[in-house]
C-alpha cells in the first residue's frame, strides 16, 4: 500500500511538471492560423472574433479603438539564477479595409505592454495606445510597431502610409514609407496599407545584437531578405518583469477602416513558426463589392454613344499632343528608336509617382515596357537647338553599342518636339548619391565603397581607351553612378557625353558638367578631354571616401572645398580626420590613404600632372604603388603620377611657378 502511495505521488508530480511545462510553453510560444473563442485572447473595445476565425479590431465606426492581447503575460524574471532573455520573434497577417477608397484611418499597432488596460487611451492619432497626458512618458514601458495610414504632423509622421517603431509614445524612433524588397525585381516596392489587401509582417528582436527588425510584404511573397526598419535598441530598459503582447487599432473622426488580423505566431524561444497561409480565414465582402447602382446599364450605353462621337476628335488631339519628330536621316537608327506612345505607357504618362530623380538636364522616370514587362529608366532631355541634332542623335546611338559590365546600358532613344528621350536599363538600388547623402538608406561599408570606386574606374578606362572611339563622359559624379541589385557600381547618364576618334583632338564644346567636378582648363578652353574626366573622377574618389560633396558652402570657410580641407588635414598629419565619420574607422588604413591621396592627385590643376584612368585602376587594384608626394606638391600642382608625360612636364614647368588656373581649383571647387 505504501508503494502505491509513493507511485501515486510520483505520478502526480510528473503530471504537475508536464502541466507546468505546457503552460510555460503556451505562454512563450503560440500560433493562430485563424482565431476562436478558445484562443486565450483578451478583447476590448470594438475587437471581436468572427465565427469563421477572423479577428476584427475595429469596424468603420468613427473615433473608436479596439485591442486584442494574448491573455498570459511574458515573464522576464524566469529564475533568480538565470538572467531574463528579451529576444522575441513574431509574424502576423493583417488587412485594413477603408470605408471609402483611399480614405481610411488610423491604423494598427503591434504592442508589448505591461498592462492590457488601455481604457484611458484615445483613438485617432493615438492609435488607442496613449492620450494627451501620458504620450511620451518613460513610465509607460510600451514598445509598439505602428502601421499608420494618416499623417499626423504633431508626431512628425513621414507620410500617410508608413511603418514606425515607437517607444512610450507616438513619435517614432525610426519610420519609413511602407515598402518591401522584391527579390525577383531587385528593388523596393510600395505597399499601400489601406488597399484592403492582406499583408504579412515579421518583427524580430535579437538580444545579443540589440537589433530590432521589422519586415513587411504582401501575403503572396516570402519574407524579404532586407527588413524595412532596423534599429539598435536595448529592450531591458523598456520591459518590466511581466509584459503582454497584442494589437491595438483606432479609427479617425473623418474616416474609418475595418482593421483585421488573420493569423498570428509568436515565440520567445527562437524564430516564430510560419503561418499556414492556406488555412487563414477569408476577408468578408464589404458593402458595394457585388452591388451595381441602378441605371448603370443606361449610363454605360450613353457613355458608349459619347465615346463614339468624340473618338475621332480625341485621336487627332492625341496625335497633336504626342506626335514624334521623324526625319529621313534617322531611319538608319530605327532598331534603337522607341515610340513615344510606348514610353508614355511604360511610365504611366510620365506621372510624378514614377519619378526617380531630376536635375538640370532632365527628369528620369521608372517604366515598364508593355510588351515584355522589362524595367527601364526613361530620361527626358530638353534640346532646343535643331542645329547639331543629327550629330547628337548619332552619338547617342553610337553609345548604345557600348558594352561593359560597369556601364548602365543605353537601350535607345525617342525624339519628340524639342526634347530627346533616352532609355536605359533600370537599376533597382538607384544612385550612389542617395546612399551617401540621403537618410533611410543603409550605410555602405568601406569594402562596398572601394568596390564601387574600382567599378567606375574600370568603366572609364573602357570609355577612354578600350572602345572603338574615345568617349568623354563629362559628368562623372556620385549621382550618375547607379547601383544594381548586388550594389555593383555602374556609370550612367550619357546625355552629356561626346565621342572622337583615337588620336584625334577633341573639339571645343559648350561648358557643361557640375560645379565641383569641372577641371580648371574647361572654364578657360571649353575643351573636354580624358584628363577632365580624370579630374571629375578625383572629386568622386574624395566624395565617396569622405561622405561629403566636393563643395559645401554651408561649412566653415576652411572646410568649404573638399580638396583644400583634405590637404590641410594631411599637412597637420591627420589625413584620416577627413574621411567619412560614419565609417567609424572600419576600413583598411592603406586603402583609405590610397583613395584620399589618389583623389588629390587626380584633382591637380595641371592636366599633365594627372594620371590616366589606366594608371588609376592599377593603383586601385594594387598592381602599382603610388609614389610618395607631399601636400605641398598638390598645392603647387607638382605631385608625380607616374604619367609618361610627367617627365616632359617637369622640364617645362618651373617648380616655383603657379598656373593661372590655380585660383580656379582653389575657389571654384
Amino acid at each position: 500500500m505504501a508503494v502505491d502511495c509513493r507511485s501515486l505521488c510520483l505520478l502526480a508530480a510528473f503530471y504537475a511538471a508536464v502541466i507546468s511545462m505546457v503552460l510555460s510553453q503556451d505562454q512563450n510560444e503560440f500560433i493562430f492560423n485563424g482565431f476562436s473563442e478558445s484562443s486565450n485572447l483578451h478583447l476590448d473595445g470594438l475587437a471581436k472574433i468572427h465565427p469563421a476565425g477572423l479577428l476584427q479590431l475595429t469596424n468603420t465606426s468613427r473615433t473608436e479603438k479596439g485591442h486584442t492581447f494574448y491573455r498570459f503575460p511574458l515573464k522576464f524574471n524566469r529564475s533568480s539564477n538565470s538572467a531574463p532573455s528579451y529576444s522575441f520573434s513574431t509574424c502576423f497577417v493583417f488587412a485594413m479595409v477603408p470605408q471609402l477608397p483611399d480614405h481610411g484611418g488610423h491604423g494598427i499597432a503591434f504592442v508589448i505592454s505591461p498592462s492590457m488596460d488601455f481604457s484611458q487611451a484615445l483613438g485617432n492619432d493615438y492609435l488607442g495606445l496613449f492620450n494627451n497626458s501620458n504620450n511620451g512618458n518613460s513610465t509607460n514601458h510600451v514598445l509598439a510597431v505602428e502601421f499608420d495610414t494618416i499623417r499626423s504632423p504633431v508626431f512628425d509622421d513621414v507620410d500617410d502610409n508608413h511603418v514606425g517603431i515607437d517607444v512610450n509614445g507616438l513619435k517614432s524612433n525610426v519610420s519609413a514609407p511602407a515598402t518591401y524588397f522584391a527579390k525577383e525585381e531587385g528593388r523596393n516596392k510600395t505597399l499601400k496599407l489601406i488597399s484592403g489587401d492582406t499583408m504579412q509582417v515579421w518583427i524580430d528582436y535579437d538580444e545579443e545584437e540589440g537589433l530590432l527588425n521589422v519586415t513587411l510584404a504582401p501575403i503572396t511573397s516570402l519574407k524579404p531578405d532586407w527588413p524595412l526598419l532596423s534599429i539598435s535598441i536595448d529592450l531591458s530598459e523598456i520591459f518590466l518583469d511581466e509584459m503582454y503582447v497584442g494589437f491595438s487599432a483606432a479609427t479617425g473622426s473623418s474616416a474609418a477602416s475595418d482593421h483585421y488580423i488573420l493569423g498570428w505566431s509568436f515565440s520567445k524561444n527562437g524564430k516564430a513558426q510560419s503561418l499556414e497561409i492556406s488555412e487563414l480565414p477569408q476577408l468578408p465582402k464589404h458593402d458595394g463589392e457585388s452591388k451595381r447602382p441602378e441605371g448603370l446599364v443606361v449610363i454605360l450605353l450613353v457613355a458608349v454613344v459619347v465615346l463614339v462621337t468624340i473618338s475621332g476628335a480625341a485621336y487627332l488631339f492625341w496625335r497633336r499632343k504626342y506626335g514624334e519628330v521623324h526625319e529621313e536621316w534617322e531611319r538608319e537608327y530605327g532598331p534603337q528608336r522607341f515610340s513615344y506612345k510606348i514610353l508614355y505607357q511604360a511610365t504611366r504618362g510620365f506621372k510624378e509617382k514614377q519619378l526617380l530623380g531630376s536635375g538640370g538636364f532632365g527628369k528620369v522616370y521608372r517604366g515598364t515596357l508593355p510588351s515584355s514587362t522589362a524595367q527601364i529608366a526613361v530620361k527626358r532631355i530638353s534640346h532646343d537647338s535643331k542645329q547639331g541634332m543629327n550629330q547628337f542623335v548619332a552619338e547617342i546611338v553610337s553609345m548604345g553599342r557600348l558594352r561593359h559590365r560597369n556601364l548602365v546600358q543605353l537601350l535607345g532613344y525617342c525624339r519628340r518636339k524639342g526634347e530627346l528621350i533616352l532609355v536605359y536599363d533600370y537599376m533597382p538600388n538607384g544612385s550612389l548619391d542617395t546612399f551617401l547623402f540621403s537618410n533611410g538608406r543603409p550605410l555602405l561599408t568601406w569594402s562596398q565603397r572601394y568596390r564601387i570606386l574600382r567599378d567606375v574606374a574600370s568603366a572609364l578606362l573602357y570609355l577612354h581607351e578600350e572602345w572603338e572611339q574615345v568617349v568623354l563622359h563629362r559628368d562623372v559624379k556620385a549621382s550618375n553612378v547607379l547601383l544594381d541589385s548586388n550594389l555593383n557600381g555602374r556609370l550612367g547618364d550619357f546625355g552629356l557625353a561626346r565621342l572622337h576618334d583615337h588620336g584625334a583632338k577633341p573639339e571645343t564644346t559648350n561648358l557643361v558638367g557640375t560645379i565641383g567636378y569641372l577641371a580648371p582648363e574647361l572654364t578657360r578652353t571649353g575643351v573636354a578631354s580624358t584628363s577632365t574626366d580624370v579630374f571629375a573622377f578625383g572629386a568622386f574618389l574624395l566624395e565617396v571616401a569622405c561622405g561629403r560633396r566636393p563643395m559645401e558652402q554651408w561649412r566653415q570657410p576652411e572646410e568649404v572645398f573638399l580638396v583644400e580641407w583634405i590637404t590641410k588635414c594631411w599637412k597637420r598629419g591627420a589625413i584620416f580626420y577627413a574621411c567619412d565619420p560614419r565609417l567609424e574607422g572600419n576600413f583598411p588604413v592603406e586603402e583609405m590613404e590610397l583613395v584620399l591621396k589618389l583623389g588629390l592627385l587626380c584633382s591637380q590643376s595641371q592636366p599633365l600632372a594627372r594620371p590616366s584612368m589606366r594608371q588609376v585602376l592599377q593603383y586601385l587594384n594594387g598592381n602599382t604603388s603610388l609614389l610618395d608626394f607631399s601636400p605641398e606638391n598638390i598645392e603647387n600642382g607638382m605631385a608625380t603620377s607616374n604619367n609618361e608625360a610627367f617627365s616632359d612636364f617637369l622640364t617645362s614647368f618651373p617648380s616655383n611657378s603657379h598656373s593661372s588656373t590655380d585660383s580656379i581649383l582653389n575657389k571654384g571647387r
